[in-house]
């Protein structure tokens, strides 16, 4: 959680949410890293769990991610989660839960829905705190 915390830490250089993730291969290695890129690429579909997957699936040449783990600072969002699903990656590593927004758990349970072709493991609340601490202190300053 640490290196997805320091990659979230990145994003408000351009003004955009900090929001970090990594994605690890079954031996545990940082495949991909990266931090929400909308405001800089003005691309809605920058988040970082997709930015993450895409760059990890690259690496590996191929879109599956079987065995992977994505770890992330805040609970993904029903587009990321959809994300997880197709790329079929093992786990989420979630750091702060999202209340309003949250798809693998707070609001909708997309990566554990039994009527889709695969599910999730979820490991929730790592560092939440700290997690949650890069938000509060990005949106005061925005208000």
């Amino acid at each position: 959680m640490a290196k997805a915390r320091a990659e979230a830490a990145l994003a408000p250089a351009h003004g955009d949410v900090p929001i970090g993730a990594v994605v690890l291969d079954p031996s545990g290695h940082v495949v991909a890293r990266a931090h929400n890129e909308r405001e800089l690429t003005g691309d809605p579909t920058a988040h970082a769990e997709l930015l993450a997957l895409r760059r990890a699936a690259a690496a590996r040449g191929e879109w599956r991610l079987d065995g992977h783990t994505l770890v992330v600072t805040l609970e993904p969002c029903t587009m990321c989660a959809g994300a997880l699903v197709l790329a079929r990656v093992e786990r989420v590593v979630i750091g702060a839960w999202d209340t309003k927004a949250g798809a693998v758990a707070s609001v909708f349970d997309v990566v554990r829905d039994p009527r889709l072709n695969h599910r999730v493991d979820v490991v929730g609340g790592i560092e939440a705190e700290a997690c949650g601490e890069l938000l509060r202190e990005f949106f005061e300053g925005h208000r």
